[in-house]
This record gives C-alpha cells, sequence and structure tokens, in this order.
C-alpha cells in the first residue's frame, strides 16, 4: 500500500510546551483519522505539521501532494466566488455542486455567510485533485445539508484512493478511526 502520509517519531512543541511526542501513524489510500482532544491539545498544529507549515522539534513527517481547509479561507475576499476558487484551478463546477454552492459563483466571497464560506473552502479542496487532504474543523459553521455534504464528499475522496487527515470535536460522518490528543 502507498503510503500519502507519514508519521515517524514525531515531536512537536509549541509556545515552549510539547504537545506530543513519539508519534506514529501511516495514512495510505482510502484511509482517515480523526484527531480530536481538548482545546489546546495540538489538533490543529498537528494539521499544520503535516501541511509542512510547521516543523516537528523531532521526528520526520513524509506526505503526497495535498489540499488544506483550515480556518484560514484562501480565496480573494473582492472576486467572486467561482472566479477566486478558479486561481486554485482544477474542476471548480463540479467541486462547487458538490458543495451546494454553484448558484454563489457570482456572490463576492466577503458577502458569504461562515457556513458558505466553509463550503467554500472545502470546495476548494475537492477542486485540487490532491490525493491527502488535510481538514481542520471541517463541520463547523455547517448546516445539516452541508454536514451530509462533507459526509458525501469524503466517502467519495476514500472511495477514490484519496486519504483524510481531519482535526474536529465533531464525530465524522463517515466515523473513521480517532486519534486522541492530550489524553
Amino acid at each position: 500500500m502507498t503510503s500519502l502520509l507519514r508519521f515517524e517519531e514525531v515531536a512537536l512543541r509549541r509556545g515552549g510546551r510539547l504537545l506530543f511526542e513519539e508519534l506514529e501513524f501511516t495514512l495510505g489510500a482510502g484511509e482517515a483519522l480523526q484527531v480530536t482532544g481538548p482545546n489546546g491539545s495540538g489538533k490543529s498544529s498537528l494539521i499544520r505539521l503535516a501541511a509542512g507549515l510547521l516543523r516537528p522539534q523531532h521526528g520526520r513527517v513524509e506526505r503526497s501532494p495535498l489540499a488544506l481547509a483550515d480556518d484560514n479561507l484562501a480565496l480573494d475576499a473582492d472576486l467572486p466566488l467561482g472566479r477566486a476558487l478558479s486561481f486554485w484551478g482544477g474542476d471548480v463546477p463540479r467541486a462547487m455542486e458538490a458543495l451546494g454552492i454553484a448558484h454563489l459563483a457570482e456572490v463576492p466571497v466577503r458577502l458569504l455567510s461562515s457556513g458558505q464560506a466553509k463550503r467554500a473552502a472545502l470546495a476548494r479542496v475537492v477542486a485540487s485533485g490532491a490525493p491527502l487532504w488535510l481538514l481542520d474543523e471541517p463541520l463547523n459553521a455547517l448546516d445539516g445539508d452541508g454536514a451530509e455534504r462533507v459526509g458525501q464528499i469524503i466517502a467519495d475522496h476514500l472511495r477514490n484512493g484519496g486519504a483524510i487527515l481531519a482535526a474536529s470535536h465533531q464525530p465524522l460522518p463517515s466515523e473513521p478511526p480517532r486519534l486522541e490528543l492530550g489524553a
């Protein structure tokens, strides 16, 4: 099995505090892992480490091409949503349809509600075609329809050989195995 994400004996220290050490896991095609734990336990830091935005204090992280959805929307607020997403490339119309936001293509990003912005961030990830998705709190701000759509895109991505590392306080629709931080 091809590894899309591998952590080997990883330790991370932030703000002078050791968040975790000797962390090891591998995600292959079709696999997902949900990171849980109390606030401040390092869930978002783990996602940023997996993305290459942080460096481990110790150990090694190997990753495939990836797409990240976190608190940073990464879309030009002044552009219409469709054009802003097109900047990142990929199959934007299909991704917008999958997240139920195709009707918002001409709406400036700055006018999106929190839930619509979350859907837009996830559409950017879907459109990317990246085999590895890193999702930080993917269900925040979503209504029931949005959560159902997230469940569907997760299932489709895993079925098509992708892998997902998601940090969330809320149970994910696919109920992947969990890694509890700060326990």
